[in-house]
């Protein structure tokens, strides 16, 4: 796929090794250009992050473009090469802090959002497909293993890397395979028995030649209360969540081996409603910090140390980041 440290554009992507094509697939795109054309419309320092951040925060980047396919990700990739420039490839951005300061490097947009029925329980999906709506649609049709799914505002990819999951259920455990580019343009499908998942973690977030998931398909189990169960999820969610805030979820991931979970720890320590400028955690989960107020990064970086520092000197316990810090110079 690669010579002298060019990019080819890829063939056309098969499925794992243990899917089958449909004789007659369904598939769904959105909002998607011709395919057959990949021109991409490049906007130089006019794109602010805060646009593509569910926290509502971040500053202008460099370069940004959006892309509907893996040829036109991988023309995005080899411009960025050929130029020498930083890039990073984001979804909805929901469990990103970008930087006041914005991204001093190419920003690539993840549209690659389509939907293939391969099978009955067997699904295909773009990265940039929303999980929420996969979620949604693979309980309404009787299926269980995304139930959780349906009050995920990211995508596909962004699942997938994060391994995230709620009310006892990981996107890992439907996962059959997942398709990928690396930095250098190769494309590679690795199927689940290749993979070792964690809570809140991927082989993906250490994989250092990982350029973006193009594609994952799952394989799901019959149920005849997967609707029923998701209705329960969704009520819980929104009596336990501030629902409709602007957020990235959860910020800690809950440590291992202790009594309390994340949430608990920062109410037990008193910091529910504690603001940092437009920055606060919420009242109604402490694990979620609020941009109530044009929250600037600094002031939400203020209140998630805050809370770190806090929690450990009452608990002893360093929580980690779910969310991921975008600073200028990010790689």
């Amino acid at each position: 796929m690669i010579s002298s440290g060019t990019l080819t554009l890829l063939p056309k992507i098969p499925i794992c090794s243990r899917a089958r094509f449909p004789t007659n697939p369904i598939s769904c795109c959105f909002n998607s250009p011709n395919r057959t054309q990949n021109r991409l419309h490049f906007v130089h320092g006019e794109k602010r992050l805060s646009d593509l951040s569910t926290w509502g925060i971040g500053g202008p980047c460099k370069l940004f473009v959006q892309v509907f396919d893996q040829h036109q990700l991988l023309t995005a990739i080899r411009h960025c090469n050929e130029q020498s420039m930083r890039y990073i490839v984001v979804g909805k951005g929901s469990n990103c802090l970008f930087d006041d300061l914005g991204f001093d490097g190419c920003v690539i947009l993840n549209c690659i959002v389509f939907l293939d029925k391969i099978e009955p329980g067997l699904y295909r999906a773009g990265s940039g497909y929303p999980v929420n709506r996969l979620g949604f649609q693979t309980a309404s049709e009787g299926f269980t293993g995304l139930e959780f799914a349906g009050g995920i505002p990211g995508t596909v990819g962004g699942a997938v890397y994060m391994n995230a999951g709620a009310n006892g259920q990981e996107t890992s455990e439907a996962v059959e395979c997942v398709e990928l580019i690396t930095t250098k343009g190769e494309y590679r499908i690795l199927e689940k028995s290749n993979l070792s998942f964690g809570y809140r973690s991927s082989p993906f977030q250490g994989m250092n030649d990982l350029a973006a998931i193009t594609a994952v398909t799952f394989r799901l189990d019959v149920s005849q209360s997967s609707r029923k169960n998701q209705q329960e999820y969704l009520e819980r969610r929104k009596l336990t969540q501030p629902v409709g805030e602007r957020s990235a979820g959860s910020v800690f991931r809950n440590p291992r081996g202790t009594e309390f979970s994340a949430a608990q720890m920062i109410d037990k320590v008193g910091l529910k409603g504690c603001k940092v400028g437009g920055a606060m955690i919420s009242n109604k989960h402490a694990n979620f910090f609020i941009n109530f107020n044009n929250a600037t990064s600094r002031e939400m970086l203020v209140l998630i140390g805050l809370a770190k520092e806090a929690v450990f000197q009452k608990f002893g316990v360093k929580l980690r980041e779910e969310i991921l810090y975008i600073h200028p110079h990010y790689r």
